[in-house]
């Protein structure tokens, strides 16, 4: 997921009739005209973590990595250890540029041995086909990007199963999170995952062709009906991940950082054999410890924190917000913030400048948010 822009000549998802028809405010995002919201944001972010929301990502950017050292090629070009990945299985991961900075954070799913999907986010797209393109060179592996064969429906929350059941060949229980499996839904076929962006359990749905979402969409606005499911657009997507404390491009992600201040160093894999792109820049960062680290803020007042606030200890700058909002499901302002690692919330007095006055502010672990398991 990437910030909303103000493009021009936005492109429409294959399921853009079924948003007009359902009322939605549409808004530019990452050259994409999506949905913002149906009716109101917050009904649609308590549905999904109540009952359930539906969203259309058919934005995300798809490219096909086949061929013998398929697997080869993404262990070079990505952070992560892919050819450990069992086909059926997925894994969060990253492409960073050799000074360690993160190009994109990816869901890559192994198709088959030599067969994997890479799921970009959709203003990044390019930048990661490009960069595959480029460090598929001297490996036997073909980059194709699928993205316009795609559409992609995702169903969230913790009646995602019940939901979904009904409509599909797959036994659900058998799907573990982190995996994706050729089925069908409402009779179409399709790529099941079992990822998500939200903090809850879900499906993500990739139907290719992409002519087949709206009768997919339809069949899963019927079916959940009776659970209160709602379509939820990108506020209450946002919204959504910010609780789970999950990143977003261009907020706490970009070329700048290194997936060790964003608190994702797990992602890399420097014992992994062979060598990668940005491999020394982050072997030098897991060394030395990154100069910030990303942590979440809950206000003791009311003002919400923004994008781009300062963090203060003792009135001091100390850091910056990326991301912040009312949580719907805490009634109180959050956000993520970068605060230099030498920083030491316990030994002060923390606040976020927010339009010339300092609003205190806890600083806690992230997730904001961790449903019930």
């Amino acid at each position: 997921m990437t910030a909303p822009d103000d493009g021009s000549a936005l492109r429409t998802t294959p399921l853009h009739a079924v948003h007009e028809r359902a009322g939605a405010t549409l808004v530019g995002f990452a050259g994409w005209e999506m949905p913002l919201r149906y009716g109101g944001e917050r009904a649609e972010h308590a549905a999904v973590r109540e009952t359930a929301g539906l969203f259309d990502l058919s934005h995300m950017g798809e490219i096909h990595i086949t061929g013998p050292q398929a697997a080869d090629m993404l262990d070079y070009a990505l952070v992560g250890h892919l050819s450990k990945v069992a086909p059926g299985r997925a894994r969060y991961t990253m492409i960073t540029a050799a000074d360690g900075g993160v190009l994109d954070d990816l869901i890559v799913y192994r198709l088959a041995d030599d067969e994997y999907l890479v799921v970009a986010n959709a203003a990044n797209t390019g930048t990661v086909l490009a960069a595959l393109s480029e460090r598929a060179a001297g490996f036997g592996a073909l980059v194709e990007d699928r993205s316009a064969d795609y559409a992609l429906i995702a169903v969230q929350g913790p009646a995602a199963v019940d939901i979904l059941a009904p409509l599909t060949d797959a036994d659900l229980s058998t799907i573990k999170y982190f995996a994706g499996y050729s089925h069908q839904v409402a009779g179409h076929p399709v790529l099941l995952a079992r990822t998500g962006y939200t903090g809850e359990d879900g499906f993500e749905i990739f139907l290719s062709p992409g002519d087949d979402a709206p009768a997919v969409w339809d069949a899963l606005i019927k079916a959940g009906e009776p659970h209160g499911l709602l379509p939820a657009g990108l506020s209450a997507r946002d919204t959504l991940r910010l609780e789970a404390g999950m990143p977003l491009y261009g907020n706490e992600l970009d070329a700048r950082t290194t997936p060790f201040e964003a608190n994702l160093g797990r992602v890399v894999k420097l014992d992994k054999p062979g060598d990668f792109v940005g491999r020394d820049a982050l072997q030098s960062v897991a060394d030395s410890g990154p100069r910030r680290r990303l942590v979440g803020l809950v206000a003791r007042g009311r003002r919400p924190l923004r994008k781009d606030n300062t963090v203060l200890l003792d009135g001091e700058p100390v850091g910056v917000v990326t991301s912040g909002a009312p949580s719907p499901t805490l009634g109180k302002p959050v956000a993520m913030a970068y605060m230099d690692s030498g920083a030491d919330p316990s030994s002060g007095e923390t606040a976020v400048d927010v339009r010339g006055r300092a609003e205190a502010v806890d600083v806690v672990d992230l997730p904001l948010y961790r449903r019930e398991r």
